[in-house]
């Protein structure tokens, strides 16, 4: 069953100078042929990447790629037709900044924050002088977002206009606030749910970052959540995907980001490794078998256990067998008692097949480069009326 050793696809691992590695060789214990690996080394490194990929006849290369290099590999990836990047640049499109989460989930009608874009800064004034407050600011596009230490809550307009003179963001990213219980961060591997936590604000504070004193803890995350996370996961078409929500005092969930670069323990991204050797093979390799809320089994061991906790694997359901403690395990979850081995029927791992054509194509949506701060300051008040801005919310947009 599945493809012989030569009928495999060539794997590529695809790496980036000054970044940190997701995949490395370890996590696809067992795949047969040589794994190549390319590194992209920036300034103009473009052609001689396209040629090397060529010259090492590489069908799939995996990895995540940072924000100051997406479109740049879109370029990459429009050379290389026959190569499927994993995940690919469609799918990593939330990764590269705030506004392109908030346009995606606006495209997909999915909850979050009603949030206002600007590239017209004049406009972000008029609307931050007649708003209610308070409202949140963040930097859309730039530097790795690790601890909140680019999103800012403002209380009234001169906090507002003080911050952005400060800070200079380009576009003005804002916010409603959202009083929140706490947020919820889930992890998913061909769009099933596989570890998921919540991240509580302390006492008396609203940021829910670890390294600013918020809490972590894996239990009950409620089903309102998980399901959202699977509808973002399935409409971005992603491999392996994360999504922070937030969970609203008034018990609504709300994206807040979503993407394929986030922290993970090793032993989770051996899951995504072993589900890709699935998903290249044909059914070679076995899917792997990652029960429903196995995450508050394995939370209750300490974080420095997890870090080197390798290729776990679980029994699949069957009666007197290693999976009897899944299989026999109750929740309450969605409001009635259900098995474990019920739910991961509910929840099941996909097949995520390649795209065919462009869903966000830079030609239209990179508003970054084609709004850029520095384009715009060298235009006259003539030619700055004559732009049609991209829209800076969406009308339904959801509270």
């Amino acid at each position: 069953m599945g493809l012989k050793n030569n009928e495999l696809p060539k794997l590529g691992f695809l790496y980036l100078d000054y970044v940190l590695r997701f995949f490395d060789h370890s996590n696809f214990k067992g795949w047969p042929n040589k794994i190549e690996t390319v590194i992209y080394h920036w300034k103009n490194d473009k052609e001689r990447f396209i040629k090397e990929v060529k010259k090492k006849k590489i069908d799939v290369l995996i990895g995540n790629i940072p924000a100051t290099a997406y479109e740049t590999f879109r370029e990459i990836a429009r050379e290389l037709p026959h190569v499927r990047f994993i995940p690919s640049l469609d799918t990593q499109f939330a990764n590269k900044s705030k506004e392109n989460v908030t346009r995606f989930a606006w495209k997909y009608d999915f909850p979050v924050p009603k949030t206002r874009i600007f590239y017209d800064h004049k406009q972000a004034d008029k609307f931050l002088k007649k708003c209610s407050y308070p409202k949140i600011v963040k930097q859309s596009y730039g530097p790795s977002n690790y601890g909140g230490y680019f999103v800012h809550k403002v209380d009234s307009y001169q906090e507002a206009k003080k911050l952005f003179e400060e800070k200079q963001y380009h576009p003005r990213y804002i916010q409603n606030f959202v009083p929140m219980e706490a947020d919820i961060r889930v992890m998913l591997i061909g769009h099933k749910p596989v570890c998921a936590f919540w991240r509580r604000p302390p006492q008396g504070e609203w940021l829910t970052n670890t390294s600013q004193g918020g809490s972590m803890d894996y239990m009950d995350v409620p089903q309102s959540v998980l399901d959202l996370a699977v509808e973002v996961s399935k409409a971005a078409k992603a491999e392996y995907w994360a999504c922070d929500v937030a969970y609203g005092v008034d018990g609504v969930p709300r994206i807040l980001e979503c993407a394929t670069a986030f922290a993970a323990f090793p032993y989770i991204r051996d899951w995504i490794a072993q589900y890709l050797m699935w998903l290249l093979s044909e059914g070679r390799f076995k899917k792997p078998n990652i029960p429903m809320f196995n995450w508050e089994e394995l939370g209750k061991m300490d974080a420095s256990i997890l870090r080197t906790l390798r290729h776990i694997e679980f029994g699949n359901y069957s009666p007197s067998y290693d999976g009897a403690f899944f299989s026999n395990k109750k929740k309450n979850f969605g409001g009635e008692e259900v098995y474990i081995h019920e739910l991961d029927e509910e929840y099941p791992i996909y097949a995520v097949e390649p795209r065919k054509e462009e869903e966000w194509p830079s030609e239209i949506y990179n508003y970054q480069d084609k709004f850029s701060l520095k384009k715009l300051q060298s235009l006259d008040k003539k030619a700055m009326k004559k732009i049609k801005f991209p829209a800076s919310t969406k009308k339904k947009a959801k509270k």
